[in-house]
């Protein structure tokens, strides 16, 4: 690689630090991704390369700094979205400008998640795992909560794996129902700590139970996290969308294409959003592989199996 043209951004060295990474990983990622020679001499950024390959890089480590100055973590996944999103050019939005609480934005798709969350009552999240749908409605359900917007933030899914018959199982509805909430426990303790949590949980601002215990009920002044939605069947969609009370917001996250219910037909969720999509109060964000946000090779896999579900390769 021809050594090109060098230029500094002074950047300060809290953000220089999180620019190289531990052990320099997060500037090898940079190089690799744009072909050009990074080094973080004292309080900011060396580049060195051809123009293209350095504005590309630039905006990817303005992305970085953008973070730090917002006090939110850089880790390699960041790293890899400000790479993509830099690549995509300036028009594609600046990941992690939008927060709630300590979580921020990492991808366009997630800021317009959180927008529309903060601008609609109901607020469908849809397609690939991995994209933080279920994550970001609890962090945004939880700032809600702590500033008193509303009083309850309740999340609740349906239990395919037991039929929602849980009668059967061991224990009282607690340890009856958590092994299948397992990944919102795991959520609400990231966002908000495990101690605060047990408080909360205990003066009944945080509930999370099935879909089946959702019948009859009217939830007024909370923030309602239907997650898993494309395991509801039409029935329990319309129940649990009608249960919002006064100065309540839901939101409705699920994946379309991996519904395990024994009639895919009968999801709930396609057919929510195919009539109430245009209504006002309502939005929809949709997803794509370019917000997969866990191992890189997950984006790379959805991307894989939708082209699969296009059609047959020639």
């Amino acid at each position: 690689m021809s050594r090109g043209v060098s230029e500094f951004l002074p950047l300060g060295e809290e953000a220089a630090r999180a620019v190289a990474g531990p052990g320099g990983r997060h500037a090898a990622l940079i190089e690799d991704a744009f072909h050009v020679l990074l080094e973080t001499p004292g309080g900011g950024v060396s580049l060195n390369g051809e123009a293209k390959a350095r504005r590309g890089a630039r905006l990817a480590i303005e992305a970085l700094s953008a973070r730090v100055a917002a006090k939110l973590e850089v880790t390699p996944a960041d790293v890899r979205v400000a790479i993509d999103h830099a690549r995509a050019g300036p028009g594609a939005g600046a990941p992690g400008a939008i927060r709630r609480g300590t979580v921020g934005a990492r991808t366009v798709g997630q800021a317009h998640y959180l927008e529309a969350l903060a601008r609609h009552d109901l607020v469908f999240g849809l397609e690939p795992a991995g994209t933080g749908k279920t994550f970001l409605a609890v962090a945004h359900g939880a700032s809600l909560l702590r500033s008193g917007e509303v009083e309850r933030l309740v999340v609740t899914r349906p239990a395919v794996e037991a039929g929602e018959r849980l009668g059967f199982l061991p224990g009282d509805l607690t340890e009856k129902v958590d092994p299948y909430m397992a990944p919102v426990w795991e959520a609400m303790i990231d966002i908000l700590g495990a101690e605060a949590l047990r408080r909360r949980r205990e003066r009944g601002e945080i509930e999370v139970a099935p879909i089946a215990f959702m019948r009859g009920r009217t939830l007024s002044h909370a923030f309602v996290i239907v997650d898993e939605a494309q395991n509801t069947s039409r029935l329990q969609m319309k129940m649990v969308l009608t249960r919002l009370g006064e100065g309540s917001r839901m939101a409705v996250t699920g994946d379309p294409s991996q519904i395990d219910l024994v009639n895919p037909a009968d999801s709930g969720l396609p057919h929510a959003v195919s009539i109430l999509e245009g209504v006002e109060g309502v939005a929809v964000t949709r997803f794509t592989a370019a917000d997969v946000v866990r191992h890189p090779l997950v984006g790379r896999i959805v991307t894989a199996y939708d082209a699969a579900a296009a059609g047959p390769r020639p």
